[in-house]
């Protein structure tokens, strides 16, 4: 089942661009111009993060995460504001947001924050994680894009959640030989390039970068 975001944020653009990132990422986004529109849609029991921008016409971010607080005490809530005040951040504190961003910032620096909340809010309850829109389970280890099984062999695996778990991390082919097929292995290094290959050939979606003379990167 994906997980819901609620965005609030009166820049239409803006809106539709975070809007598209999170569904990039295997989101379901609920999105919202207006304080009206969203704060008659805080009850939504469905929502698992708000992002919320703390400028909304005559009312404000801050108003609303009472109302949202009122109803769900324990849903995580990140502000995003184009005032880098210190006041914002400890009123955003204090009324009991998890995180605070300041405009302009990159869409995938918010992304990497949603995700970072998610996996630490919702650990105990599930050991599925999204990335660049495939659904994984490494308790499981499975993997799925939109609700379709991706079948992976063992090293396949293990090469993935090495990306993942490391996400922007740059490895060299020695260092993932050692992490993945351990210090006894005695191939050549040429074994991570092929496992690459068909990880990529099997999920295209998934940001590996090669690093030209050096190894590769999820980023």
């Amino acid at each position: 089942m994906k997980r819901v975001i609620g965005i609030v944020e009166d820049e239409k653009d803006l809106n539709e661009l975070v809007k598209r990132y999170l569904e990039k990422e295997g989101y379901e986004v609920h999105s919202y111009l207006t304080f009206d529109e969203a704060d008659a849609h805080t009850a939504d029991d469905d929502v698992s993060l708000w992002i919320l921008d703390i400028m909304l016409g005559d009312k404000s971010g801050f108003d609303l995460i009472e109302a949202i607080r009122t109803v769900d005490p324990e849903v995580p809530v990140i502000f995003m504001s184009a005032r880098d005040k210190e006041f914002d951040r400890i009123i955003g504190l204090e009324k009991g947001s998890d995180d605070y961003i300041t405009k302009p910032f990159s869409p995938k620096e918010l992304v990497l924050r949603v995700n970072n909340i998610m996996r630490r809010t919702y650990r105990e309850e599930s050991q599925k994680i999204t990335v660049d829109g495939y659904v994984i389970d490494e308790t499981q280890r499975t993997v799925t894009e939109k609700d379709v099984p991706i079948e992976l062999t063992t090293k396949e695996f293990d090469l993935m959640m090495l990306f993942v778990n490391n996400r922007g991390t740059a490895f060299p082919r020695e260092a993932i030989l050692e992490k993945v097929w351990e210090v006894n292995y005695y191939g050549s290094d040429r074994v991570v390039d092929d496992t690459l290959r068909r990880l990529r050939r099997k999920m295209p979606n998934l940001s590996i970068h090669t690093i030209y003379g050096f190894g590769y990167r999820l980023g």
